[in-house]
């Protein structure tokens, strides 16, 4: 199969572009020739003659929206003139205006815009126009591609649900959702004094970009001023961010630790005792997944994607994310409090816990996750042999593909 993955990076350490890493390096595993409309890719990608990497450099452009319509106009140009030559084409959302057959959403602006969360509700300046601007426009060029797609991949059921809400055919959605590295993000032993957090303390976690209210840090600094004696490590970074001054005006300065961005995420989950995350719009965040890899019990919300994965043996999944006094009952549940009322760990239920959250994550590997693309790819070219070796005419009706979705012929 000669398979064309269009996307702005494929290389670890970037979340869609990790993603699409894993896809290319499964793909050339199973002998199969990558076309890469990328702007930057991995070394080893780079140097496998498995791979014909097509350049779009981007980066010396001022804003990233003129960064995404450039890509878009020379990745647009570029299949147009090579379409024929390759078998099968994905991308990611509005990367491109050519057509692909399958298009992996790993956001939906169209949900965004509808948000309580979006900036321009917050920001009333020309950032905030400059955001609603950006996401109206990507709302609109994602509905036209989606359209074009014989195949809508969703990265969570709660961005199938958003496509279904703007008119994609449940038939044409697949939900693939995003992987975790099980060896980076695994249960294990490390110190907080190196880390420069306090020992013998109960310890919960929050990690997100902290300079704007989606990730929702609000509710939880709110909420753990309801839970006396229980700490939180804060990973984001703090420039610009509203949250520290938050933190001082409820009291809790000694008992927030704001780390700033942190790449080391992989060892603070070793030292704490568990993960709270209750934003208010996520896609399939990374981060969730990579808590419970690594063993911590997780507290988020429904409007975080990927949530659908939390069980109630692993974790608690809030209705609504702005609920203060159930996100601090959920807290309490987890670490209770002592007669005298300071937070204690429930150490056989949060290891219980623990244990449960591994289990979920070893289904959910990039391993797994890259094998479902690749697989679903080759279920398309077979699909595509068989409609072109039967001869049908347009007019003769569709074929049932092998993952519920159908082809019109």
């Amino acid at each position: 199969m000669k398979l064309c993955i269009v996307t702005h990076k494929l290389k670890k350490g970037d979340g869609q572009g990790r993603v699409n890493y894993e896809i290319a390096q499964q793909a050339i595993r199973r002998g199969h020739h990558l076309t890469l409309l990328a702007s930057e890719i991995a070394p080893e990608l780079e140097q496998n003659s498995a791979v014909n990497w097509i350049s779009i450099p981007v980066k010396n452009y001022p804003t990233e929206f003129i960064r995404n319509f450039i890509f878009a106009k020379k990745s647009s140009d570029w299949l147009h003139q090579h379409r024929s030559e390759l078998d099968l084409v994905k991308v990611n959302g509005a990367i491109t205006t050519a057509a692909a057959d399958v298009n992996a959403v790993h956001f939906v602006h169209s949900s965004w815009l509808n948000s309580p969360a979006h900036t321009s509700r917050v920001r009333r300046d020309f950032y905030g126009f400059y955001q609603w601007l950006y996401t109206a426009l990507n709302a609109h060029w994602e509905k036209q591609a989606f359209q074009k797609a014989k195949v809508v991949v969703a990265v969570s059921e709660k961005v199938a649900q958003e496509l279904v809400n703007i008119g994609v055919p449940r038939s044409r959605i697949r939900a693939i959702v995003n992987g975790v590295d099980l060896q980076e993000f695994a249960p294990g032993v490390a110190s907080r004094q190196q880390l420069g957090l306090p020992k013998d303390v109960t310890l919960a976690l929050f990690a997100g970009d902290i300079r704007t209210p989606r990730k929702n840090l609000d509710t939880v600094l709110h909420a753990l001023a309801k839970v006396p004696d229980l700490h939180l490590a804060v990973v984001g970074a703090t420039e610009g961010s509203p949250f520290p001054q938050l933190a001082a005006s409820l009291g809790l300065t000694q008992r927030v630790h704001f780390l700033g961005y942190r790449r080391d995420i992989a060892e603070i989950m070793r030292v704490v005792d568990l993960f709270v995350f209750p934003s208010r719009y996520e896609a399939c965040t990374l981060v969730l997944l990579e808590a419970l890899a690594s063993g911590l019990p997780v507290i988020t919300a429904t409007a975080t994607g990927g949530a659908e994965i939390v069980t109630p043996e692993c974790g608690i999944v809030l209705p609504d994310t702005d609920n203060i006094d159930a996100l601090a009952a959920a807290l309490l549940s987890l670490v209770g409090a002592d007669t005298e009322g300071l937070v204690v760990r429930h150490r056989p239920l949060m290891q219980r816990m623990g244990k449960a959250a591994r289990t979920v994550a070893e289904q959910h590997s990039w391993t797994i996750m890259a094998q479902t693309y690749v697989d679903l790819f080759e279920e398309l070219i077979k699909h595509e042999e068989y409609r072109s070796h039967t001869n049908l005419s347009p007019s003769s009706g569709s074929i049932t593909l092998p993952f519920g979705a159908t082809g019109t012929n």
